[in-house]
């Protein structure tokens, strides 16, 4: 009876405890950029399409999304974008996927590379198990590897054709990858695993790449404003990318851009001037008395996404400022940007594809404004 009884009050205590007091931190949120794409977007090129009511891994398996990551982590260590490292694959998708693990299309975009890294961190954290620290070892080579001398990185590595090869501001690529590196250089308890010399690697590469960031910020008839959503990756000007993302002063890319350089600790006098700058810039390229209302259309199938509505801009007094995706250079106007890459002055004039399926207004540069004061105050 003993024996039995503490055979139940074991099975009892094992039975409430968590998998993991540490899997609630593993945020599933990092991918949903590449899921939305490969569940959202009529790509007929993939490897895999997803299966009508894909099933998905649940948070607390993290072992099996880790798994999920290693098996599409490519033959040069970094990861293609626009998958579910959430989605629970039948054999068929998991052959192909195998059999294409020496194809290079790996990239930074859409979080790809860089989201799968710091996953792999955390768990490696929790279980201790080596295959995790490794393959995180051979996607931070690839990391190194397809840094420009300048310090900057492209959108895709190693093939670097057309925008490709531009360094690349949009859907978080560049930052997102130096933020890996930072919470390397500034021993975050889930990268302690990596000491010297790739530790040292690691800081040479993370101060290079904040001194690409300050060398990309655009002096645009004597003013210095903010960011390109790609530069060149020689001259470091803003470069068109996509038909309809031409150069151009953009404020979104740059507000995480502007919130990563006030994170930093100790920040050089170059830093500063970048950060008073910036906020200068979005101060001045507000827009008051306008906001995006979101309204009911006829459902419209497009290549890359369907929709069922449309955006316009209506005026409205007590509305909060916004800011515009796009702002011309020289000029400093607000513009837009067809699909044929015809640039237009108003949100009207854009094709219903593009103003559904692309976000041309944000207020993303109010999160910056909110808080320069408490960090002016901290440096001043």
């Amino acid at each position: 009876m003993k024996i039995f009884l503490s055979v139940l009050l074991g099975y009892l205590f094992f039975s409430f405890l968590p998998i993991s007091p540490l899997y609630s931190q593993l945020d599933l949120n990092r991918f949903m950029d590449s899921a939305h794409h490969w569940y959202g977007i009529n790509d007929e090129d993939r490897i895999i399409q997803p299966l009508p009511d894909q099933p998905k891994y649940n948070a607390e398996e993290y072992q099996n999304i880790a798994d999920n990551i290693l098996l599409f982590q490519k033959e040069n260590g970094g990861w293609a974008k626009n998958f579910d490292m959430q989605a629970i694959l039948d054999d068929e998708q998991r052959a192909k996927v195998l059999a294409d693990k020496p194809i290079e299309n790996t990239t930074f975009d859409n979080g790809a590379t860089h989201s799968q890294l710091s996953y792999l961190a955390e768990v490696y954290t929790i279980t201790k198990d080596d295959k995790y620290k490794d393959a995180f070892l051979k996607g931070l080579d690839f990391i190194l590897t397809a840094q420009y001398q300048n310090g900057g990185w492209p959108q895709f590595f190693p093939d670097t054709s057309g925008y490709r090869k531009y360094i690349t501001f949009n859907d978080g690529a560049m930052m997102g990858v130096i933020k890996i590196l930072e919470n390397i250089v500034n021993k975050n308890s889930n990268y302690l695993f990596i000491h010297d010399p790739k530790y040292q690697e690691v800081k040479n590469a993370f101060e290079k790449g904040i001194d690409c960031i300050l060398d990309m910020q655009i002096v645009d008839e004597d003013r210095t404003t903010v960011w390109c959503q790609q530069h060149d990756q020689v001259t470091l000007k803003p470069q068109n990318a996509r038909t309809f993302e031409p150069a151009s002063i953009c404020n979104g890319e740059s507000s995480e851009i502007v919130l990563f350089l006030m994170s930093l600790e100790n920040p050089s006098d170059r830093i500063k001037s970048a950060i008073i700058n910036a906020v200068s810039w979005f101060e001045d390229s507000a827009i008051e008395g306008i906001r995006v209302e979101v309204i009911k259309a006829p459902k419209e199938e497009y290549k890359y996404h369907t929709t069922s509505f449309d955006r316009v801009v209506v005026e409205d007094e007590d509305a909060p400022r916004i800011w515009t995706r796009f702002y011309e250079l020289e000029t400093h106007r607000p513009m837009f940007c067809r699909r044929d890459g015809k640039i237009v002055y108003s949100l009207a004039e854009v094709e219903r594809e593009r103003r559904t399926g692309y976000g041309y207004y944000n207020y993303a540069p109010e999160e910056v404004l909110s808080y320069f004061s408490e960090w002016k105050q901290k440096w001043e």
